[in-house]
């Protein structure tokens, strides 16, 4: 039978009440075996539980429990999944992983493709490694929704670029998630002469028939290190690439919105850049289904950004008694794809609050190369190299999807206290949002 060790108890929680303790082990739910996170919570949703538990000096304590429906119990696992992760076994053309150099931290090379973390943490699955097993639980527990790495829908192309001989065929999965009710979002990463053109076409076409139980599809450019010997050769996307992206993206949103009234298949932030476009308005992005794949990041940022600013100025304007802002010098460091925007909110900050001088300086990723542009892949050797000897001024700020989650660590195991250190500034880590940011620039040093 399988267990599953109790890490933390919540305090004043039903397990607390019960006297379970970290170390103790659950074995099974009314009598059915635990597998994973899934079945823990669909079992214990009930108000009539009998949990099996084994105590650390070996007892076995039977647990009879009356509560709420969904009420949780308050316990927390060593392993939030309760189970292995799953690895990927495909070998993809636009693998990022595979894009790493050698040294790097062990989990840096982890590659996952469990459809359980689809809806745990939003990430993408290729349903290729996905059991029938898994299948009918997706089904029986009307999970959703699910993440899905679509890349192409010609079954033969997919085989090719996820070199998996099963990849076609696994697309008979999302029919099967289709006709179950099971809400879906797609991605497809495009690869310049391999699934553009007319392949992107087709695949838009072909996934347009699972709407509106597929809600969204985003478009994003293989992003490309310089950590590619003896890779599949691919190039990347020029400014005329981007246009025709884009062309052929506002034709099928169009045709979309006529039908269903969503514009369905969203390209990232990253191709309005580089074609030198302007960004949709906010309306065009549903709902913000996609943020997670970089779709309407800067939107987003922008339209919180300036609703903050706007905030603030009214409460300033109501009470003149609030103390004046110190005036600072501001040095603001992101990636080289997020720098124009963020220039652009930091004059408008500054025209609202002159006492706050901003100035905001691109890192170039010299780690992985500069045609990787997004903050979230910079490391703390280019900050430091970048940044050290120039005047930043009484504060430095920098996104948090640069630091490991939950740690103070960058993606190369430099820290937070070290960069600080070797550049001498105070440094502040904003958050996600718009109204972090300007919090952020606010704040007294």
């Amino acid at each position: 039978m399988k267990e599953h060790i109790v890490y933390k108890v919540q305090p004043g929680s039903i397990a607390e009440e019960l006297e379970v303790m970290p170390g103790d082990a659950l074995l099974s739910v009314n009598e059915h075996e635990i597998e994973d996170v899934f079945d823990y919570h669909y079992y214990t949703n009930e108000e009539y539980l009998t949990i099996l538990i084994r105590k650390e000096n070996g007892e076995e304590w039977e647990l009879e429990i009356e509560k709420e429906y969904e009420e949780d119990l308050g316990i927390e696992f060593e392993n939030g999944l309760m189970d292995d992760y799953k690895s990927c076994h495909n070998k993809c053309i636009f693998c990022f992983i595979d894009q790493m150099p050698e040294g790097m931290r062990e989990t840096l090379y982890f590659k996952d493709d469990d459809s359980r973390l689809s809806f745990l943490q939003g990430n993408y699955v290729t349903l290729t490694n996905m059991k029938d097993h898994d299948l009918e639980r997706i089904l029986e527990y009307k999970l959703g929704p699910i993440n899905i790495s679509v890349q192409t829908t010609n079954p033969e192309l997919r085989c090719r670029m996820l070199n998996n001989r099963f990849a076609g065929e696994a697309l008979k999965k999302i029919d099967v998630l289709y006709r179950a009710g099971i809400p879906m979002n797609g991605q497809i990463v495009l690869c310049k002469g391999v699934n553009d053109g007319e392949e992107l076409r087709r695949s838009i076409e072909d996934l347009m028939k699972y709407m509106p139980v597929m809600e969204s599809v985003s478009v994003v450019p293989v992003g490309l290190s310089r950590f590619r010997e003896g890779l599949y050769p691919l190039e990347p996307f020029t400014r005329e690439d981007a246009q025709k992206a884009l062309e052929a993206i506002h034709y099928y949103q169009k045709l979309c919105m006529e039908q269903y009234g969503l514009h369905f298949i969203h390209a990232s932030d990253e191709w309005y850049l580089l074609a030198e476009q302007k960004l949709p308005p906010e309306d065009n992005y549903d709902g913000y289904l996609q943020l997670e794949n970089g779709v309407g990041m800067l939107r987003l940022l922008r339209e919180e950004f300036r609703e903050a600013i706007a905030q603030e100025r009214g409460k300033r304007e109501r009470d003149a008694f609030l103390k004046k802002l110190k005036a600072e010098k501001i040095t603001v460091a992101t990636g080289v794809l997020a720098a124009p925007a963020l220039e652009e909110l930091a004059s408008e900050f500054q025209a609202v609050f002159p006492e706050k001088e901003i100035q905001v300086i691109p890192i170039r990723n010299y780690f992985f190369g500069e045609q990787i542009t997004v903050s979230g892949l910079l490391t703390g050797q280019d900050i430091i190299e970048q940044l050290k000897g120039r005047k930043l001024g009484d504060r430095l700020l920098l996104p948090c999807n640069l630091l490991r989650s939950g740690e103070e660590v960058f993606l190369d195991d430099i820290t937070l206290s070290q960069l600080e250190s070797a550049l001498q500034v105070k440094t502040d880590i904003v958050k996600s949002s718009g109204q972090d940011l300007v919090s952020c620039l606010m704040r007294e040093s």
